[in-house]
């Protein structure tokens, strides 16, 4: 697979606009087709190039997921990170990839969006003042 269809995209952006529902914080999922350098260093960039670093509580999480090297991960930032430790990426990475093996992409992003979007509501739940920072569409890098 080389790209996730519109239909893909809107499901998985209805799934972050449902995990966001509840909380101040916001999720991102960005999708590429490769990658040629260590994912991690990939996802940093990729992060503060969506200026999600710049959310008010430096809660925001963006699930990254490389196509053809057939690799994704999920990066939080400080303010999350700080929260639920590196077991919980573990556990959600988990999740994750019980579904993709199935052949499920979609379903995979969607429970990891959902098991997200939980653990910010409880330590970030949304205010009444709360605004939309970042733009639940999914975003296709080349």
């Amino acid at each position: 697979m080389h790209t996730l269809s519109q239909q893909q995209m809107n499901r998985v952006a209805e799934a972050v606009a449902a995990a966001e529902s509840s909380t101040s914080a916001e999720v991102k999922v960005v999708v590429l087709r490769h990658c040629w350098v260590d994912i991690r260093e990939k996802a940093k960039r990729l992060f503060y190039k969506h200026q999600l670093h710049r959310t008010k509580d430096r809660n925001a999480v963006m699930i990254l997921l490389v196509l053809a090297n057939r690799e994704f991960l999920v990066y939080g930032d400080q303010g999350i990170h700080q929260r639920v430790g590196e077991e919980f990426w573990g556990s959600v990475r988990d999740t994750m990839l019980e579904t993709f093996r199935s052949g499920d992409l979609t379903e995979g992003l969607c429970k990891g969006i959902a098991c997200v979007g939980e653990q910010l509501a409880r330590h970030f739940p949304r205010g009444d003042d709360d605004v939309n920072e970042i733009s639940d569409e999914v975003v296709h890098e080349d």
